[in-house]
């Protein structure tokens, strides 16, 4: 019986650990990001999240969030609390200089390396939000996202 509560309690800190890792307001859903073609580990990983809003799609203060984590090379897994199931988008961008800021060129261009949900292109310009709209239905679900670099 002792093993068995032991066991119950292990399972109930190892659960209430996974859900401190993640970042964002507590919520009833968590979705894992998986950024990859990450180029270092130097500097922080940045999620934005957007609500299922076209108008607040990368205006400024039109995010729900945005989450942090320490860059590493190759594939950065980001934990990121939800407020329910829906309709969401999310940007991401590599803070190689952990300056909370994404550089920009002379031109106005991203120096740093960035991607959006869905993977949408942003070759000629930044993703319309039909492209980069995710649903997330279920707690846990994953998405990846990849990095472009100038």
């Amino acid at each position: 019986m002792r093993f068995v509560v032991a066991v119950l309690l292990l399972l109930s800190l190892a659960g209430r650990a996974a859900a401190q890792d993640c970042t964002g307001h507590p919520g009833p859903l968590r979705l894992h990001v998986d950024v990859g073609n990450v180029r270092s580990s130097a500097g922080l990983i940045a999620v934005t999240l957007y609500p299922d809003d076209r108008r607040r799609f990368l205006a400024h203060r039109g995010s729900l969030y945005v989450g942090r984590v320490p860059a590493a090379a190759g594939t950065t897994r980001v934990c990121v609390f939800l407020p329910g199931p829906g309709a969401y988008a999310i940007a991401v961008y590599h803070d190689a200089d952990a300056n909370r800021h994404i550089n920009r060129n002379v031109l106005g261009m991203p120096s740093e390396g960035y991607g959006f949900s869905n993977n949408a292109p942003a070759l000629f310009g930044l993703p319309s939000f039909s492209r980069v709209r995710l649903t997330v239905r279920r707690n846990d679900m994953t998405t990846s996202i990849s990095l472009h670099y100038p």
